[in-house]
């Protein structure tokens, strides 16, 4: 990880307030759910034959093997979105149960190349991953939410600019998806308790799961607010800040910080700033990850019946971000870097 950077002196001030959506601003769904009609999925299936003509390996293509020249200005419109509105998006639906699995995953990678760039997402250089029940504990120090089944999963934010969720399965019942808007919480705590939103301009310790880099350290560090050209950055996971405490060497966390924390997530939880969608099949979330922090309902699978609930994982870097749009903490996937030696993929 590179040095961080110096938090400046100046007060916290409410930044982008133009992204200060309330659940009753967003309450009409049809207001952030893009249809694809009849000619879009034509359209997509004409590109995944040009793309397999091209390469039989998902990750060779790239955004001129798989053209898509009606859809591709909606979705450059549904980009400008994510990072400079609302920041969520819904997209509905891709006809899974009639494509398959395979290219539904074509498909759902061919539409995040043009909202932006592929990034690794964990030490295995998943660049299309799963969000499934992978047999791990909630227990294990290794574990990762997308690996865990059935349990629910706290407000977080990922390690990208824009991360995706492409349903393909949605299990039995439950796992309805949340998402929060961390900028409103932000601007109300720099409202009510500046001191508490100043704490959380300082670095906090994260848990690296076990996936740093050979012989560095098991943790990192990150504020989960950082202010960068009069936009707001947030990175975080209260699960991971507070396994950090299990490193002896990690900075123990203190009063300040747990009480900032705790008044964080309870803005973040409110009602009125959240909102619940569910996924059916073919459905595809997009969520900015530096102002929406997302989560999950318990959910549960019959496996014995075929019904796991399935979501394929994009971790993407727009280009309506530049270099010098972000904070140098979140280029090149910031703490994780050394994820970029390979590149792979979860199994379709």
């Amino acid at each position: 990880m590179s040095a961080l950077e110096s938090v400046e002196e100046a007060a916290v001030r409410p930044l982008e307030t133009h992204a200060n959506w309330t659940s009753d601003d967003v309450a009409d769904s049809e207001a952030w759910t893009y249809r694809l009609n009849a000619d879009e999925i034509a359209e997509l299936e004409a590109a995944l034959l040009w793309a397999r003509s091209y390469s039989d390996e998902v990750l060779n293509i790239d955004k001129e093997h798989f053209p898509l020249p009606t859809l591709a200005p909606v979705l450059n419109g549904l980009a400008e979105e994510l990072i400079n509105g609302r920041g969520f998006c819904r997209i509905s639906a891709l006809p899974v149960e009639r494509i398959g699995h395979e290219d539904a995953s074509w498909m759902y990678w061919g539409i995040g190349l043009h909202l932006g760039v592929p990034w690794p997402q964990n030490v295995k250089g998943h660049l299309l991953g799963d969000v499934k029940d992978q047999g791990k504990s909630v227990n294990d120090p290794t574990a990762r939410g997308n690996e865990l089944g059935g349990v629910a999963q706290a407000f977080h934010s990922d390690g990208s600019d824009l991360i995706g969720l492409l349903c393909l399965d949605p299990g039995v019942s439950g796992g309805e998806s949340l998402v929060a808007n961390a900028v409103a919480a932000h601007n109300r705590l720099v409202a009510e308790d500046p001191d508490l939103a100043t704490v959380l301009y300082d670095p906090l310790p994260y848990d690296f799961r076990g996936e740093q880099s050979k012989g560095s350290s098991p943790f990192y560090r990150m504020p989960v607010f950082s202010e960068h050209g009069d936009r707001l950055f947030v990175r975080y996971i209260r699960p991971y800040i507070d396994a950090s405490q299990r490193h002896g060497d990690a900075p123990r966390l203190s009063d300040a910080q747990r009480t900032a924390m705790d008044a964080f997530d309870a803005l973040v939880c409110d009602p009125c700033n959240r909102v619940e969608m569910t996924f059916a099949p073919g459905d595809m979330q997009f969520v900015n990850n530096y102002h929406v922090l997302h989560g999950r309902n318990a959910y549960k699978d019959d496996p014995a019946n075929g019904r796991v609930r399935w979501l394929k994982r994009l971790w993407l870097a727009t280009e309506i971000l530049g270099p010098q749009d972000r904070p140098q903490r979140f280029q090149s996937a910031g703490a994780t870097r050394h994820w970029s030696a390979r590149r792979t993929r979860a199994d379709i």
